[in-house]
């Protein structure tokens, strides 16, 4: 299928959409305040987006204890960067183009902050040492010099009552996250089962 009926320039799309208030104009700041900073100290879950030198983006999720994100001052942060695939999509993207979006929520509210800027991957120590987790910590963390942060609405949240239990679906009726990648990867000498044990072990002993 081809979409036929599109938009292509700003004008069709205010014209369709509409112009921001008054004060969805002047809601962002260039840096963290207070506001920013009691935000992210409760934040345990967050949303990188990035996208390399052509334009291809990539979102990934960051999450930890309460508060995980380290702020060096009103216009930088660390993300520690915690043990993953080592896909490393996020971080090679930030190579070739630092620009990031971050995107921080709060289990239980419906508005999230959002902080825009540039990124770079540091290896200080002294610095990643402020953000061990039981003895370890990370190996790097992404720095990133903020240029733009401002709340977001809960509309998306109360649409979605993602936060209210009773919306929920019956567990027993979840996607398998093991069934994907076993029918996606398709290598050789692997099961289902054994894909199931291997996201298992990875929860249970390589969080950090």
């Amino acid at each position: 299928m081809k979409f036929e009926n599109t938009i292509k320039t700003e004008d069709e799309l205010r014209a369709l959409i509409g112009f921001p208030s008054e004060l969805a104009n002047n809601k962002a700041i260039t840096y963290l305040d207070k506001n920013c900073v009691e935000f992210i100290s409760k934040s345990p879950f967050l949303v990188i987006s990035t996208s390399d030198e052509f334009g291809y983006c990539d979102v990934s999720p960051r999450g930890d204890q309460a508060g995980f994100v380290h702020i060096v001052s009103e216009k930088q942060l660390v993300i520690p960067e915690r043990p993953g695939n080592k896909r490393i999509d996020s971080m090679r993207n930030i190579l070739s183009n630092p620009r990031i979006g971050l995107l921080f929520l709060i289990p239980g509210l419906g508005e999230t902050l959002r902080v825009n800027g540039k990124a770079t991957l540091v290896k200080d120590d002294e610095l990643l040492q402020k953000m061990a987790f039981n003895g370890k910590r990370p190996l790097l963390g992404i720095g990133v010099e903020v240029e733009e942060c401002f709340i977001h609405c809960a509309k998306a949240f109360k649409r979605s009552g993602v936060w209210e239990p009773n919306s929920w679906t019956d567990k027993a009726l979840l996607p398998s996250a093991a069934k994907a990648i076993f029918e996606h990867a398709k290598l050789p000498n692997t099961s289902l089962e054994s894909i199931q044990e291997r996201l298992e072990e990875g929860y249970s002993k390589r969080l950090y």
